[in-house]
């Protein structure tokens, strides 16, 4: 079971390609979208869920209500935005995707958090930071040199396209047995 977290950047749009690479390879896929990526016009939920054969959650169950989705042997955070990576580095769980990925460090999960972000916002002291503590938790944070970079601000559009989706996958699939 791999779940697949989903922020609020450019690339969510195509996150569909992601699940159905996925499913192509033998996962079963639950969608988790933040907040901002659920309400906003950032993913296609009904093609999400098409793909994937599963609900997209964005919110917390209700307490006594019957758990929503198989427990995940491995889990993507895909497109990572620079508040998702600095909520997570510091410990914020105030969504259900927050929330899901700071308990995967707590259970050893495998994760794979692949980045999208401008290089303005990775000038921020605290971007930096955030995926070296990401790092030292045992996430498999994509970026640098040979993994994804960032893009000058104003060009996400045109990255989007060329978003490695590939790249999670085949981490993913190296860290679990």
């Amino acid at each position: 079971m791999l779940y697949l977290i989903i922020c609020a950047a450019g690339p969510a749009a195509d996150a569909v390609r992601l699940v159905a690479a996925a499913k192509d390879r033998g996962w079963d896929v639950c969608v988790i979208a933040t907040p901002a990526a659920a309400d906003g016009d950032f993913i296609d939920r009904r093609a999400l869920e098409d793909v994937s054969g599963r609900p997209v959650r964005s919110t917390w169950r209700r307490s006594g209500e019957e758990k929503r989705n198989p427990p995940a042997d491995a889990v993507v955070v895909a497109p990572m935005t620079m508040n998702t990576a600095n909520k997570w580095a510091a410990g914020i769980a105030d969504t259900y995707a927050l929330g899901l990925v700071a308990e995967t460090v707590g259970l050893g999960l495998p994760v794979v958090a692949l980045p999208f972000w401008s290089t303005a916002l990775d000038s921020h002291p605290a971007t930096r930071r955030a995926v070296e503590t990401l790092r030292g938790t045992g996430v498999r944070v994509l970026y640098g040199e040979g993994e994804w970079t960032p893009h000058p601000p104003g060009t996400g559009d045109e990255r989007r396209a060329s978003y490695p989706w590939n790249l999670a996958l085949d981490a993913v699939g190296g860290l679990v047995p």
